[in-house]
């Protein structure tokens, strides 16, 4: 049997996230074809009730590092701990989601480990003996096609929203708990972490998107969009230019310079479609367009399009979705 397929799973609080799923559904298909199994990294605290679900997903076993010290990041206890277990497992695939945390411990564990990784994939399949992955690059205009030729364990992140979860069936997962000890000296200690508070989905988990352009005019014209997000369950993003010109803070922001994003629906409102906001968001599963400029690009990678006012088209779109969610 080959070595196994770890997964490394990000939580919100007690809870795993979203994307732990979706990494739990991919991992147990390339063990499936390695005839081996999933073993998921998990850190924090409070979490035995939802690490019992990833039974169903198809992780066999769990790796629980425990401990208060452990619910927010800190790279400086996570590095150190998944690399040392790491090394006395031998795995010989290694995934995580490529959020901002994936992004920063990945590299150091395959720098510590001294294999190569790759980053924000699209695509991912084991064949004739071989780990295969595609990204985009150029902002998404183009992919590339990629296997590892060096030692294991392969390292990758993938783009979240991009793998759909899929249950397995109930099973039983073994969960192996480990308490985590302070180590006597650390590279660092996390003082604070300041958060926006929100109900709403993180915009790199969200199912659907309504994001609006500079076309909203200021900030306070933004509360439309907020409405409609509130009626379909959606989370509320934004332009480049929406953001450079003050009308909603940075962490809402879509595109290369901001969060890449994949969810099954994407409205735009009043958005151009500069090649930095595509790049965010060309993979988004469907994508509706609302614009008073009829040769704006983002009309030619939208799957439905529509010319028009967005003050007039959204309270509209808002009142429709309302009469046939509630059943009018």
């Amino acid at each position: 049997m080959a070595g196994s397929v770890v997964i490394f799973l990000e939580t919100a609080g007690q809870q795993l996230k979203k994307s732990a799923f979706e990494l739990a559904t991919v991992g147990r298909e390339l063990a499936d074809q390695l005839d081996s199994e999933v073993v998921a990294v998990v850190f924090g605290d409070g979490l035995e009730e939802s690490l019992s679900q990833l039974g169903e997903y198809g992780v066999d076993k769990v790796h629980y590092v425990a401990g208060a010290e452990l619910v927010d990041y800190n790279v400086h206890y996570y590095a150190p701990i998944m690399t040392e277990w790491l090394q006395q497992q031998k795995p010989q695939v290694v995934l995580a989601i490529a959020s901002l945390l994936g992004k920063d411990l990945l590299p150091r564990i395959a720098a510590r480990l001294g294999v190569g990784m790759a980053s924000d994939c699209t695509q991912i399949r084991y064949s004739d003996g071989k780990l295969h992955l595609q990204r985009p690059v150029y902002a998404g205009k183009a992919f590339v096609d990629m296997t590892f030729v060096g030692k294991s364990p392969h390292i990758a992140t993938l783009r979240p929203n991009v793998f759909a979860a899929k249950k397995q069936g109930a099973v039983e997962v073994s969960i192996d708990k480990q308490s985590f000890q302070v180590p006597a000296q650390v590279g660092g200690k996390l003082m604070e972490v300041q958060q926006a508070k929100s109900e709403r989905a993180d915009l790199t988990e969200a199912d659907i998107i309504v994001s609006g352009g500079r076309s909203l005019k200021n900030s306070e014209n933004f509360k439309i969009l907020e409405e409609l997000a509130d009626v379909i369950g959606a989370t509320v993003g934004a332009s480049r230019a929406a953001v450079d010109a003050g009308y909603v803070p940075h962490s809402m922001q879509v595109g290369q310079t901001g969060k890449t994003v994949s969810p099954k629906l994407y409205l735009a409102f009043g958005i151009s479609g500069a090649i930095q906001h595509l790049a965010g968001m060309r993979t988004s599963k469907v994508i509706v367009a609302v614009n008073s400029d009829a040769e704006a690009p983002i009309f030619k990678k939208a799957d439905y399009g529509v010319v028009g006012d967005l003050f007039v088209l959204v309270p509209e779109i808002t009142k429709a979705f309302k009469e046939l969610l509630d059943g009018g």
